[in-house]
């Protein structure tokens, strides 16, 4: 089967056009030895099928990040038999510098010009036939999103692939080419393949290059000892750089014209701003900007989460009003006395209350034919389906918000979130293309830990997906809300949501103040430069934005559906099972046994010796959430039923934690200190999978022990912090201030001499 790969800069519209060659075919995955994704495909409308291989988005063939050394490595070592090098017509310029360079491999290359659709609504025009007579090579105009053209573009594609080419060179200088072409050459003597492009690549002093050919290198400085340059000196790295662009600037009035109105008196009208211009000053001003992506994002988790979408909750609130599917397993599906749920939580319920159905019809039918309480029907229902059901029933808010994500992406406005950000994260040592990946934290950590392969510096990645668990997940919320309920009934306090928002705030606080000082100590280093290209603003393709979440699903469902299955059958067998081997009790159980004997490590924190006889319960709870944090509150009411005869469950677990903190004696302090502990360690084992697949060789066990450490000292601080507001626990106030006025002092110290070693630079 033929292979195509596609090379281009970001945001060219390169994943477009790789979706709609692809369709459902594309699959994803990890490159070799590295965890950059890799997307291929299948087009099928060709007299053979052809492969497809979209390649990392990139400026330059030069190896200073990870997707740059992919592509081009792919394209010298695996030699597909096509590149089709996808072109953003409406910024020629910029992108033919990588075509520029693409031309010096020895592989047919045929040039996609995308985006016309928007060049024909400027009016501009674009002579496709004068590019090729220029470069060399076949020039197709295309439109990935509007779909045009597409399948010319491989017909061309195909026709090239099916003859061998020769690498050329735009390079004009003729004393560089005179060594271009001794090294060449010498290249050639050696019987590497694309001599060309190695020679132009250890000319420039390529550090790939250089470190397999250093016995070429004397012919290069020979050659710098005659340079009389005044303007780059020796460096020939800058000297081709500037050949190349330009070449391109002295042909791009050939080849691409501007529309241009005329006044009546023959004069040239002044150019109008684009829509796009006229958005930005508003989404990507200093300060309107933050408050617009702040109402964004709370619109974003508040479709996707609220229980009350319309803050209609009073109106529901005691009044007669029938719940959609009343007496019936949907019950509250749509609204209930909170309110009217938002979209996510509706496909949330439908998931929830469906499975529920299923693993009751399955206990049943099983209590029917093996008799009641045997372990089989336990093993299946309570492990294997529960197991599996935690994985698909928090799906669909995961899907919701990988959703209107991706139509951020899409339209390009995600572009402009990182560019105002990036001067606020820029402070604490974090480019603004860290934030994309922190945000979606909020909804998983897996894909979030994912992001962060576009990050081109390993310390500030490592940085980055050691927080990201601090950006509370979905499946925490159950945590938050259950315990702040619980602590409300309990002790009366008002306000459940003012808990909850404390606590997304100390996520994000603690998410700062850790990246502030890894960033000075283990992680130390400036943030890489931040270059993004602004795309025009469009509306996005409905199918892509579908295909994108299809590949979503399925990595996110690969990455976590046999660690979470495996886990919740490990944890029910511990729960059920005694150190005899033999079926017993909660409170005999293995679980139980390990429970008591980590509690006292809780002390500290709130929720450990100073509890009574049932205390081991949370131990035994932020274990179990170590698997997936769902099943914390799980936990609660397999627990609480032991612990409270004839209890039964309640669907969002506040009851369940109202008994839970009336058996122990913990206190509202030691509650909070627990709903901290368990946003702030360890997260669940799936999120730990990705971070060790995304971290390099012996970082993971590093980062293991940072999230313990967090965790613990964090709680600690605040179950101490709290404590200086109850009766008889003032002797911690003094220490505590301390404590805190010592980090204020670290921070400010650290941020001073930043700034200052940024100035002397």
């Amino acid at each position: 089967m033929k292979r195509f790969a596609l090379a281009g800069n970001p945001n060219c519209g390169k994943t477009t056009l790789f979706n709609n060659l692809t369709g459902s075919t594309a699959h994803v995955g990890n490159w070799p030895g590295v965890t950059v994704e890799k997307k291929d495909g299948t087009y099928k409308k060709l007299k053979e099928p052809v492969s497809i291989i979209d390649l990392p988005g990139i400026y330059s063939l030069s190896p200073y990040t990870d997707e740059e050394v992919i592509s081009r490595n792919y394209i010298l070592d695996e030699n597909p038999d096509c590149v089709i090098n996808i072109v953003d017509a409406t910024n020629l310029e910029r992108n033919l510098y990588l075509t520029t360079q693409l031309l010096e491999i020895d592989v047919p290359v045929v040039v996609a010009l995308n985006m016309m659709d928007l060049v024909d609504k400027q009016g501009d025009t674009v002579d496709e036939k004068e590019l090729e007579k220029i470069l060399g090579v076949p020039v197709v105009k295309v439109s990935a999103l509007e779909e045009t053209n597409l399948k010319e573009l491989m017909e061309v594609a195909y026709k090239a692939s099916e003859k061998p080419r020769e690498g050329t060179s735009i390079l004009s200088k003729k004393d560089l080419l005179h060594l271009i072409g001794d090294v060449k050459i010498a290249f050639k003597g050696k019987k590497v393949l694309h001599p060309l492009f190695h020679a132009v690549k250890l000319c420039e002093n390529d550090e790939l290059e250089v470190k397999h050919h250093e016995e070429l290198l004397p012919m290069v400085d020979e050659f710098k000892k005659t340079m009389k340059d005044s303007t780059f000196g020796d460096d020939i790295e800058a000297i081709i750089a500037d050949d190349r662009y330009n070449y391109i600037a002295g042909h791009i009035s050939k080849v691409y014209k501007k529309h241009v109105e005329v006044n009546e008196d023959g004069s040239e009208k002044k150019v109008k701003e684009t829509k796009s211009d006229r958005i930005d000053k508003v989404l990507t001003h200093k300060v309107f900007g933050l408050l617009i992506f702040a109402a964004i994002l709370f619109l974003v988790f508040h479709l996707t989460f609220s229980e009350n979408l319309f803050f209609l909750g009073k109106i529901f609130e005691n009044n007669e009003v029938a719940p959609c599917f009343e007496g019936s397993m949907y019950e509250g599906l749509f609204w209930t006395d909170a309110g009217i749920n938002s979209p996510g939580v509706i496909l949330f319920n439908f998931f929830d209350m469906s499975f529920a159905g299923i693993i009751d019809a399955v206990s049943g039918a099983m209590e029917a034919g093996l008799g009641e309480g045997h372990w089989l029907t336990g093993f299946v229902c309570d492990g294997v389906l529960s197991g599996l059901f935690a994985i698909i029933g928090f799906l669909p808010q995961i899907l919701v918000l990988f959703l209107f994500f991706s139509i951020m992406e899409d339209t390009g406005y995600m572009a402009r979130v990182a560019f105002i950000l990036d001067r606020i994260f820029r402070r604490f040592g974090l480019s603004g293309r860290a934030f994309i990946p922190m945000i979606m934290g909020f909804g998983c950590s897996v894909p979030a830990m994912i992001n962060t392969r576009t990050l081109a510096d390993e310390h500030e990645k490592i940085a980055t997906i050691r927080v990201i668990p601090f950006f509370s997940c979905g499946a925490k919320l159950p945590i938050l809300v259950a315990i702040a309920g619980g602590i409300c009934e309990v002790f009366g306090f008002k306000s459940v949501d003012l808990i909850t928002y404390s606590m997304y705030v100390v996520g994000i606080v603690t998410a700062i103040c850790a990246v502030l000082i890894m960033r000075h100590t283990t992680q130390r280093g400036e943030a890489a430069p931040f270059i993004m290209e602004l795309p025009t603003y469009h509306w996005p393709q409905f199918k892509a934005l579908m295909i994108h979440l299809w590949d979503k699903t399925k990595h996110f469902v690969k990455k976590a559906f046999t660690i979470i299955l495996a886990s919740t059958i490990v944890i029910w067998f511990l729960s059920n099972f005694g150190w005899n081997w033999h079926m017993v009790e909660m409170e005999d159980s293995i679980l139980t046994s390990l429970g008591q004997l980590i509690q006292p490590l809780f002390t500290p924190l709130g929720f450990g010796s100073q509890l009574s006889a049932f205390g081991w319960v949370f131990a035994v709870a932020a274990i179990t959430g170590l698997i997936a944090k769902e099943n914390v509150i799980a936990t609660f009411s397999v627990l609480t039923a032991v612990i409270v005869a004839g209890f039964e469950g309640t669907e969002d677990g506040v009851e369940e934690a109202v008994q839970m903190i009336q058996a122990t004696g913990i206190t509202w302090q030691g509650a909070i200190s627990f709903i901290a502990f368990n946003m702030l360690t360890i997260p669940c084992f799936a999120a730990c999978a990705t971070a060790k697949g995304e971290l390099r060789k012996g970082t993971f066990k590093w980062t293991l022990l940072f999230w313990i450490v967090a965790s613990f000292i964090g709680s600690a601080i605040i179950y101490s912090f709290l404590s200086c507001f109850s009766e008889g626990s003032l002797k911690w106030a003094i220490p505590v201030s301390v404590s805190i006025l010592l980090l204020a002092v670290l921070a400010v110290y650290l941020i001073r001499r930043n700034e200052k070693l940024k100035a002397a630079k």
